[in-house]
């Protein structure tokens, strides 16, 4: 039998590519197509974009951004929410925000999908903190636990009623307890 052998796609090819939906990630030389979003997942992704929003952009502190494409460190990226400090938000001379973020975000969030592997999504967050994001997370709503991932790539697990880190300079206290309360709607 023989088998096809796909020549090793450059990044600057991968991003003359047409998007896809959902969203692809281009890292490691790889192309991985993000899966479609299910009802916990998009509740998340929307209440976190909502809650970090209201305690930041008022004050321009932060700004949390669904599925912005991030394009850094020879990968690009489509984090579930980037939060970007607002000083370092891409912007035109005219002070309009830019289309093609070409910079790591400051704290990258990940929710898993179900049908989605640990491992790769685990290794974009870890990519993220090498290339200096500040925070990530990986959230599993199916066991309730949030894994941060901080510089030096240590990681810690957090669950139930443990305090979530919060990126330096927002004043948001969360707990697991608390985020993973987001998905009962009674």
């Amino acid at each position: 039998m023989a088998i096809a052998i796909q020549p090793k796609l450059t990044l600057d090819e991968f991003l003359k590519l047409p998007e896809t939906e959902p969203a692809s990630d281009f890292i490691n030389g790889k192309i991985i197509q993000k899966p479609m979003p299910q009802g916990e997942h998009s509740r998340l992704q929307a209440k976190f974009c909502n809650v970090i929003n209201n305690v930041t952009e008022s004050q321009k502190i932060a700004y949390a951004f669904s599925e912005l494409r991030c394009t850094f460190g020879g990968a690009s990226i489509v984090p579930d929410v980037s939060v970007f400090r607002w000083d370092r938000i891409p912007k035109t001379q005219s002070g309009r925000i830019v289309n093609r973020f070409e910079i790591h975000p400051d704290w990258a969030i990940e929710i898993l999908s179900p049908d989605q592997r640990l491992k790769k999504v685990l290794s974009k967050l870890l990519h993220c903190s090498r290339n200096g994001t500040e925070l990530g997370w990986l959230i599993n709503a199916e066991d309730e636990s949030v894994l941060g991932i901080f510089p030096g790539q240590r990681v810690e697990l957090y669950e139930a009623t443990d305090k979530l880190p919060i990126l330096e300079g927002i004043e948001l206290e969360l707990t697991g307890e608390q985020v993973f309360g987001w998905l009962s709607l009674t």
